[in-house]
């Protein structure tokens, strides 16, 4: 247990606020601390309306789906702390400390775990197992339940948290730019495993007092200290009617405003031998930082928390140590695994981290997502590429060409414009009109001495069949496609015996950015 110099502190809760009312008050708070005009304190805050706040040094638009807040009436805010972006309804409960620097006298990542120290305490006494998990979280059998951050103004700080009393998920995920699979089901499942909240772990809910008090009572444990209840100082109040005029400015709000493709995510799917691996990984590529990863998929690890440590050892690192980082915590860890191991894991994470690379190509971030390569990289295949894959899907339903080779480029589809592209460029164009004429034409290209090639297939269809293009060993682009796929309405068998009869699109904005490199070795 840790002692502050000051054992009687101050205990304010200024209830549900706005966005803008909430942050002016932290500004306050701060400020009076680091001007040694109060207190040390704790503090409880909520959030009405809901509020969207992206952490210090983040953009806006990069980080928060403005759109969607604008609709649900979601505020939009900017933190004093660093971090990442937050979700914050009347369902959250917000804890703060703000206190002087001196009295605690430790390092930035001692005073994380002392002060969350208090947070786990109170959760025991609610009757929760919480426990902290560096490097700022509190979780409960490896879900998060409050993510903590904090900042420092002379000589005070301000740390704070959000403890999940209950959850909307589906608010969260479409309020945050946060790196779920496209907002599917799957992808909000995917959410589910990694956080909970106390509504989740207790059999009753019990009442936002009872929470604060154990609250209270925990931190009074952890730092032995008392607390008196009181409110803000006339000064403070001031203080807080000039932060509220400072933070309702759209100069404070968009603060940071990064290019499109400074932060990006960027994903990645790999199939191994035991089972497939998705990684979605948020890059800050300025800095050539990994901020942030999810890794999920259909593979076999035990324990099942060791998926939620490896994304928190991958939190804010610099991108050229991902493989290190994986491979030194496999070493250390040693989990159960049935055919996948940290190299499984390093290729996934290295996969989405070498989108990073594709504006060199003249290729944006915005459209990384959708080109996948396999067998190499991405200049590899543009330097020697001399075919093109095409699916026949993307065919008119009725056009003599559908189950054939070749294309009269009537103008009626996207493949004729595709056809004269690569006529541009002096490729080999092939329609692909069933599987076992992909496997026969891969197969054949390796024969005659097709160093690389580029193709046109939708993303499921190159997941499952990652294996047929690996075995070929021809560095490949291949570039997602538009419209309902087979896959998408569940007509597999059909489209494997060339039978499908709905037509995709494909991306030709896409493929004119790829084939504009081809024949450069540079």
């Amino acid at each position: 247990m840790m002692t502050a110099h000051s054992s009687n502190w101050r205990l304010v809760d200024t209830g549900a606020r706005t966005a803008v009312e909430n942050i002016a008050i932290d500004s306050a708070l701060l400020k009076a601390k680091a001007s040694l005009q109060t207190p040390n304190t704790l503090h409880f805050l909520q959030y009405s309306p809901p509020a969207a706040l992206v952490g210090h040094f983040q953009s806006v638009g990069q980080e928060i789906r403005e759109d969607f807040c604008q609709q649900r009436g979601i505020e939009i805010q900017r933190r004093l702390t660093g971090g990442g972006a937050l979700y914050f309804d009347c369902s959250h409960l917000g804890w703060e400390i703000i206190a002087s620097r001196a009295e605690f006298g430790v390092r930035p990542d001692q005073l994380t775990r002392q002060i969350c120290a208090g947070v786990v305490s109170g959760l025991k006494l609610l009757g929760i197992d919480a426990a902290f998990r560096p490097r700022n979280d509190i979780e409960v059998n490896g879900k998060k339940i409050s993510g903590t951050g904090g900042v420092f103004e002379d000589g005070a700080f301000l740390f704070q948290g959000t403890l999940l009393v209950d959850l909307d998920v589906e608010s969260m995920v479409k309020a945050l730019r946060i790196p779920t699979e496209k907002l599917s089901a799957k992808g909000l499942s995917s959410i589910k495993d990694r956080v909970t909240s106390v509504n989740n772990e207790l059999p009753d809910l019990p009442s936002l007092k009872q929470i604060k008090n154990a609250i209270t009572a925990g931190f009074r444990e952890a730092l032995g200290v008392t607390f008196t209840p009181g409110g803000l100082t006339p000064a403070e109040e001031r203080l807080v009617q000039r932060y509220e005029r400072k933070h309702s400015k759209r100069s404070w709000i968009h603060l940071v405003s990064d290019p499109p493709d400074e932060h990006q995510v960027l994903r990645s799917a790999i199939k191994a031998e035991g089972g497939l691996i998705r990684a979605a990984v948020s890059v800050d590529v300025k800095r050539r930082r990994l901020k942030y990863c999810l890794i999920n998929g259909d593979f076999f690890i035990s324990p099942k928390r060791t998926i939620l440590d490896l994304e928190a050892v991958l939190k804010d690192i610099p991108v050229a140590s991902a493989d290190d980082v994986i491979f030194d915590f496999f070493q250390e860890r040693v989990p159960v695994t049935m055919g996948v191991d940290a190299a499984e894991f390093q290729a996934a994470i290295a996969a989405a981290l070498r989108k990073m690379d594709l504006p060199a190509f003249g290729i944006p971030l915005g459209e990384a997502n959708s080109l996948f390569t396999i067998n190499g990289s991405f200049a590899e295949v543009a330097g020697t590429c001399s075919v093109l894959l095409l699916p026949y899907c993307a065919k008119l339903p009725d056009c003599d060409f559908r189950t054939v080779d070749g294309c009269d480029m009537c103008g009626k589809c996207s493949v004729g414009d595709a056809y004269a592209m690569a006529a541009a460029k002096g490729l080999e164009v092939i329609s692909i009109h069933n599987y076992e004429h992909l496997r026969e034409t891969l197969g054949a290209c390796r024969q005659s001495g097709v160093s690389s090639f580029i193709g046109c297939c939708c993303e499921a269809f190159f997941i499952r069949h990652q294996e047929a293009f690996i075995e070929a060993g021809m560095p490949a682009a291949l570039i997602d496609i538009e419209n309902d796929t087979c896959y998408q309405l569940k007509s597999e068998a059909k489209a494997y015996a060339g039978k499908f009869e709905n037509q995709t699109e494909l991306k030709l904005n896409l493929l004119s950015k790829v084939l504009e490199n081809v024949g450069d070795k540079s």
